[in-house]
């Protein structure tokens, strides 16, 4: 998935066991994270040592790798890294797509909330008329957005319509339906919000 990612102050131990709130993979509550190797590394120069610990998911399999000076101390780094949307999302838009990413072991659920994300993106740029596919089409012709992202925005699951209706007609998706229309919205964010906020930031930053 690719995201907007911050570092978090909380940081586990280089343990048996990884604690995080979170699988960086399946998104599951408190998930267990049991060892599953141990290695050392250095540079070239046989500098920069580093002891790395690779945790396996019990849940979904998913590896997460983290490294410290030594063991039993706080985790400097792991991949993937702890992830976090950046405020200038809009706060409603941002608590859908929180959401979805933490409900990702509920696909269908996952994929109602990441579209509820997108209509709600779409509706703070005034696009608040018609269907959620109509509204993207009318964006990507305002060149709000480009006709590449109406097109990926077409390609994956927007039907929270038929996930609140329970349509018996329309198949559930799947853990990988509900990522892709995830990576979508995180998309979305990046280009409508995130970006524009940086490039502001850079500006102002420019002129001091």
């Amino acid at each position: 998935m690719n995201t907007t990612t911050i570092t978090v102050n909380y940081r586990p131990k280089l343990d048996s066991h990884l604690l995080l709130k979170r699988c960086p993979h399946c998104s599951v509550d408190n998930p267990n994270l049991i060892e599953k190797c141990r290695f050392d590394t250095a540079d070239y120069n046989r500098g920069r040592a580093r002891l790395w610990v690779a945790y396996s998911c019990q849940r979904c399999g998913g590896v997460t790798t983290a490294w410290a000076d030594r063991y039993n101390e706080p985790v400097r780094e792991m991949f993937p890294s702890p992830v976090a949307l950046d405020d200038s999302i809009p706060p409603r838009a941002k608590d859908y797509l929180n959401q979805a990413i933490d409900s990702l072991h509920a696909p269908a659920g996952a994929t109602m909330l990441a579209a509820s994300a997108i209509d709600s993106m779409l509706k703070a740029k005034g696009y608040k008329d018609d269907v959620l596919h109509s509204r993207i089409n009318k964006a990507a012709k305002d060149h709000l957005i480009t006709k590449e992202m109406a097109e990926w925005a077409h390609q994956v699951r927007l039907d929270a319509n038929a996930q609140r209706h329970a349509d018996d007609s329309e198949e559930l998706p799947n853990e990988s339906d509900a990522q892709k229309t995830i990576d979508f919205a995180m998309a979305l964010a990046q280009f409508l919000f995130v970006m524009p906020s940086r490039i502001q930031q850079g500006i102002q930053a420019s002129k001091t």
